[in-house]
């Protein structure tokens, strides 16, 4: 999977929180959550919120909802640069 972090002109960094690159030593984080993963019993599924509480994508495996939204969230920011 690729990392997609964006140096912006005030030096702040944004993107995805990964622990393939030691983000510490960039020095203090603020890390917000963008959605929420949880399980809906109504429809039987895992489902990616954003903080409306919409419903962004949802699959019965929890792990493909992770997968999705870090594929989702790195092509987004990376759309931004270009």
């Amino acid at each position: 999977m690729n990392e997609t972090l964006t140096v912006h002109a005030d030096g702040h960094v944004t993107g995805l929180y990964t622990e393939l690159i030691d983000l510490h030593r960039l020095g203090r984080l603020h890390v917000e959550r963008f959605t929420t993963i949880e399980f809906s019993d109504e429809h039987q599924q895992w489902c990616v919120n954003d903080p409306n509480g919409r419903t962004l994508y949802s699959h019965p495996s929890r792990q493909q909802c992770l997968r999705w939204e870090h594929e989702h969230f790195n092509k987004q920011q990376e759309e931004k640069m270009t």
